[in-house]
């Protein structure tokens, strides 16, 4: 898969070493992975991925606004907003192929950089893959970010992904809940949407307990997937990725190097 670049597309109007978290294997990479996280999730839930790819891949992981060390920059209540922000820190690492990798709430932003990537900087993604997380068309809002901090919480729990200790210490608590909450905003006012395509080829993954997602639902991925689609189920809940990293890194792995 080749990458398409526009001599004419401006330079980023963010600071792209605020928004990702860049593990660098060789000065000349051949290839990248974007990682987008999940909701209430941060860089370092991925950090062990930054190594777990050949020395020709780069990792790349988004640090959304809000918490760690952005803890003070105002988070992001709106996918188009979020993804045009990470869109435009992508802009200087287009210089090689790139793929995009997104769990739950970060499957929904992948695909949306997917097309902002495609229709505004003349780029193709190599790949894009989405984990535990229903397609644009399927998606209902929810109205979760507006209920109590003790009822986010317990759906946070639910799902897991999440250290317990961050969430019974009632003083990290009041740290990670605004982030949190708009996360779930995001979230909750996003889609449906209609089922525009991308031009790359679409991988989906999830575990075969997931309780917010099923099997069927990744499989309607396919409806925005007219470069091809193919589907990976791994034993697991919605963190399937925890227990299954192995697994889900070998797949995708086959597939960055797919790329060149």
């Amino acid at each position: 898969m080749t990458v398409r670049t526009n001599p004419t597309t401006p330079r980023a109007t963010v600071d792209s070493d605020r928004w990702f978290r860049r593990y660098a294997v060789r000065a000349d990479p051949r290839r990248r992975l974007l990682v987008l996280p999940h909701a209430g999730g941060s860089a370092s839930f991925f950090h062990s991925w930054g190594v777990a790819f050949d020395s020709d891949t780069e990792v790349l992981v988004a640090r959304y606004p809000g918490r760690h060390d952005r803890l003070t920059d105002p988070c992001v209540e709106t996918m188009d907003e979020l993804a045009d922000q990470v869109t435009a820190a992508l802009l200087p690492f287009l210089d090689v192929p790139l793929s995009l990798f997104g769990h739950s709430m970060g499957a929904s932003l992948a695909y949306e950089v997917a097309l902002r990537l495609e229709s505004g900087h003349a780029v193709r993604p190599a790949a894009l893959h989405v984990s535990s997380r229903k397609p644009p068309h399927r998606l209902t809002p929810r109205t979760l970010h507006k209920e109590s901090d003790d009822a986010l919480i317990a759906e946070v729990r639910r799902l897991g992904g999440t250290d317990d200790a961050l969430l019974d210490d009632p003083d990290l608590r009041e740290i990670v809940l605004p982030a949190i909450r708009a996360d779930f905003t995001v979230v909750g006012t996003y889609g449906p949407r209609a089922a525009t395509p991308v031009g790359c080829p679409v991988h989906a993954h999830i575990g075969d307990q997931d309780p917010s997602t099923t099997v069927r639902d990744m499989s309607a991925w396919a409806d925005v997937a007219p470069a091809g689609f193919d589907l990976q189920v791994l034993p697991g809940g919605h963190f399937y990725l925890t227990e299954q990293r192995a697994a889900l890194i070998a797949s995708l792995a086959r597939q960055l190097t797919a790329t060149g």
